[in-house]
């Protein structure tokens, strides 16, 4: 049984876009986007605050580009985040969570302006923000984004929701011995060459003391079910 009190006050929650993408006939999954919604109602009713980074590989990855300059390239996927922020953004309001979109770009004709006190009195005001456009820099992956802004708006916990039940040693599709750690250190990650965090993103967590947890998204109700203390995942520490 769950305690009836969050483990975690304020928390960021990574999406990606595969995620929002979830098994659709297109870009985006308005169903399991709207059952994600269901569940941030719950923890906002658990008066639990709320920031969401939002990946955009349902879209566009700048790699992708090929021979593109990898500033264009990398431009064109902050604009899909943006883009997958904004149907984020519908759907929670349409659940009835009062949601804010903030993009490291200015784009003031769809969304405000990124500043972190903005961010932060939004969320104490009982809004869900999401962080749109990465960090507005080319080279920086959504990684990275998660855990500064994790660390600009004081969250208690980057909460990675992936498409795999946590961090394993190996790819567990490729092999049958992988194992699955219940809980790592950012310097085990990196001595251990895990793919959890990039290695931006691994060290910024270590050099902050920034805590987090990698779960399954596949059921959004993990979402809840981490943030009143369930042990499921994978959680990271210092």
């Amino acid at each position: 049984m769950l305690d009836s009190n969050p483990k975690y006050k304020r928390v960021l929650l990574k999406l990606s876009g595969e995620a929002l993408a979830a098994g659709g006939d297109g870009i985006l999954n308005f169903d399991f986007i709207h059952s994600i919604a269901e569940v941030l109602k719950k923890c906002v009713e658990a008066k639990v605050q709320i920031g969401i980074i939002v990946g955009a590989g349902n879209i566009w990855r700048g790699r992708q580009g090929g021979k593109m300059d990898r500033v264009r390239a990398d431009s064109m996927g902050m604009l899909a985040t943006a883009i997958n922020a904004l149907a984020l953004q519908d759907t929670f309001i349409q659940a009835g969570l009062p949601t804010k979109v903030m993009t490291a770009v200015e784009m003031q004709t769809f969304a405000d302006r990124y500043v972190t006190r903005d961010a932060i009195r939004a969320m104490e005001e009982g809004n869900i923000v999401i962080f749109g456009c990465g960090l507005g820099s080319p080279y920086f992956s959504t990684d990275t984004a998660a855990v500064l802004r994790a660390a600009e708006i004081e969250a208690d916990v980057v909460l990675m929701a992936k498409n795999i039940d946590g961090i394993y040693s190996a790819d567990p599709k490729l092999d049958p011995n992988a194992v699955r750690f219940d809980e790592l250190t950012y310097k085990e990650i990196l001595e251990k060459e895990l793919k959890a965090l990039d290695l931006s993103a691994t060290t910024f967590c270590m050099e902050n003391d920034i805590r987090a947890y990698a779960f399954e998204l596949k059921d959004p109700m993990n979402i809840y079910r981490v943030i009143m203390g369930e042990k499921i995942g994978t959680e990271i520490h210092r």
